[in-house]
């Protein structure tokens, strides 16, 4: 618990520190997995939340990547996606990631010369084997080959200081090893590269405030990795919590976790204009009924005196709305003295200081809308809250 503590404090005022730029973790609560062959985009078009046909497409110019501007090659920016069960609840979430097939480039042909089309997923490592398992049991005759590459690449994030704004266009002194300068930097593109054309950083595909994804050989150090600036994976889960995301199937309860309610859709991670998927009915039937009465929030918890209060609240905690007297949700992620929790959004903001965890006397839980939130989101609070 110390030394938790200590990679905790040691980190938490730099996260959002313009002056210190952006941290980078090894995640290794991730994995990589890779699925090839001939019926790759039918078998995950036919079983995902979200759209995955683009990667079979030549995209546009326009398309959104880090670090297009100075790259030959065409770049597909990254999917963020999920599988649910039948009865559409969630099982797995997944970052598909797709390299240049042969010579596509901006200015000409697209020229395959392996024939087959890979596409890598970053998943999570807890339920590594299962996932594998599932996506056997679904692959029936379909030509498709899955396989663990967790050996082979590892998991990365780069965020915090003002990493979101320069994503969004704004140039750094730093574009040129990531490539984001108007003009060809053929030093750039090794160094951001690595010896493989292909391995680079994305703009997280959820929202801007997360930063930078990729997955890169396990044998070699990403651009951008420097001692000074990397940091222990607790501090992006901290900077996740903070921004209210959940990832994986610990922080979205697997079997269990209704997707809509954990925000999935605000996530992009959903897509209502594609065919069928495995779950489909009850997210369109949730989704077209207009009214989602819980969402996952970030939470903080203090004391009485209003002090932050650390290591006191644990996930699976209830939190109580005591000028109601209801039970509002409860904690699905706790780090220190912030957490996660799934509540009612009409009960979450009646009145300040009215949450509090039950069976722990002096502790009182602030929720906190997370900046990202479609603006219709917050209408739908606003309705919920008058009719109730």
């Amino acid at each position: 618990m110390h030394l938790f503590k200590t990679i905790f404090h040691q980190n938490y005022h730099t996260l959002n520190n313009t002056s210190t730029g952006p941290l980078v973790s090894l995640l290794k609560s991730r994995s990589v997995i890779r699925f090839s062959g001939p019926d790759t985009i039918k078998f995950l078009q036919g079983l995902l939340t979200n759209d995955v046909k683009k990667f079979s497409e030549l995209p546009s110019k326009a398309a959104t990547y880090v670090p297009a501007p100075n790259l030959p090659p065409v770049y597909v920016p990254p999917v963020y996606a999920a599988f649910l069960t039948p009865q559409g609840r969630f099982l797995y979430d997944l970052f598909l990631y797709r390299k240049p097939q042969g010579e596509e480039r901006l200015d000409g042909p697209v020229s395959d010369s392996s024939g087959d089309l890979e596409l890598f997923a970053d998943v999570d490592s807890s339920v590594l084997d299962e996932l594998l398992y599932t996506f056997k049991k679904y692959r029936l005759r379909s030509k498709v080959e899955i396989d663990n590459v967790a050996e082979d690449f590892s998991c990365w994030q780069l965020f915090g200081g003002n990493l979101a704004e320069k994503s969004n266009g704004e140039e750094d002194p730093e574009a040129a090893s990531v490539s984001w300068g108007p003009a060809v930097d053929h030093s750039a593109m090794s160094s951001s590269h690595g010896n493989d054309v292909g391995w680079q950083w994305f703009k997280d595909p959820r929202v801007d405030c997360l930063g930078l994804r990729g997955f890169f050989p396990s044998k070699e150090t990403p651009p951008l990795v420097e001692p000074g600036n990397e940091t222990n994976e607790l501090n992006y889960l901290l900077w996740r919590i903070e921004n209210g995301v959940a990832e994986g199937s610990t922080e979205i309860p697997k079997g269990d976790a209704i997707p809509l309610e954990y925000n999935l859709e605000g996530l992009n991670a959903i897509s209502f204009d594609k065919g069928c998927y495995v779950g489909q009915e009850f997210i369109a039937r949730t989704h077209h009924r207009g009214v989602i009465r819980k969402r996952l929030l970030s939470l903080v918890f203090l004391d009485d005196s209003g002090k932050e209060v650390e290591q006191k609240v644990g996930p699976g905690s209830e939190v109580i709305n005591t000028a109601s007297g209801k039970k509002i949700g409860h904690v699905t992620t706790a780090l220190g003295c912030r957490g996660l929790g799934v509540l009612r959004l009409d009960e979450a903001f009646k009145g300040s200081g009215s949450l509090t965890i039950q069976g722990q006397k002096g502790i009182k839980v602030e929720a906190i809308r997370p900046k990202w939130w479609p603006a219709r989101w917050f209408s739908e609070h606003q309705h919920n809250s008058a009719v109730a």
